[in-house]
């Protein structure tokens, strides 16, 4: 018999954490697992997200604007960790935590998220190339700027998958709740 693999090894401790920590949050937030109750969680998360790229953009105009940044951002923690509780975080799962089906989903919705990455980083991308010959910008508050939609970029892909399967998968059968 062989011995696992360093990768092995850590996909077994991930899943065994996995399957842990879901089923210590399992019972969290019981009224709030319906799909109509993930999508309100989803759509805020959505518009906080939306807010920092607003802040990013403003930055630009005025530094004021990245006050901004920290009560969204304490805003946003708590949704997006309420979000990925009801959510199961399928959208973070291991692959030996979850069946066919959940993998094909988990993986269609980080595809989607993938993409979205790669466009919205493309615009501060040439942005931030195409200014630096233009002396008429403020080249400061351009990177500040460009930083700022980078963090939003990131953060939004990133959630995008969870908010996607949040949206679409239905409610719990009422049989396999506990």
């Amino acid at each position: 018999m062989s011995t696992p693999s360093l990768l092995d090894r850590y996909e077994d401790r991930r899943t065994r954490r996995f399957l842990e920590n879901e089923k210590l949050t399992a019972g969290w937030l019981p009224n709030w697992r319906t799909q109509h109750r993930r999508r309100i969680l989803a759509g805020t998360v959505l518009a906080l997200i939306a807010l920092m790229f607003a802040t990013a953009i403003a930055s630009y105009f005025t530094m004021f604007a990245a006050l901004v940044w920290l009560p969204v951002t304490i805003a946003f923690l708590p949704v997006w960790t309420c979000l990925q509780i009801v959510s199961g975080r399928q959208s973070d799962a291991p692959r030996h935590a979850l069946d066919e089906r959940e993998i094909a989903e988990r993986n269609s919705a980080r595809s989607i998220g993938l993409s979205v990455a790669q466009g919205l980083l493309m615009l501060p991308v040439f942005t931030l190339l195409w200014s630096a010959s233009l002396d008429t910008l403020d080249h400061r508050a351009l990177a500040y700027s460009a930083g700022g939609f980078v963090l939003a970029s990131i953060l939004f892909s990133g959630c995008l998958p969870a908010v996607l399967l949040a949206w679409t998968r239905p409610d719990d059968d009422p049989e396999d709740l506990p």
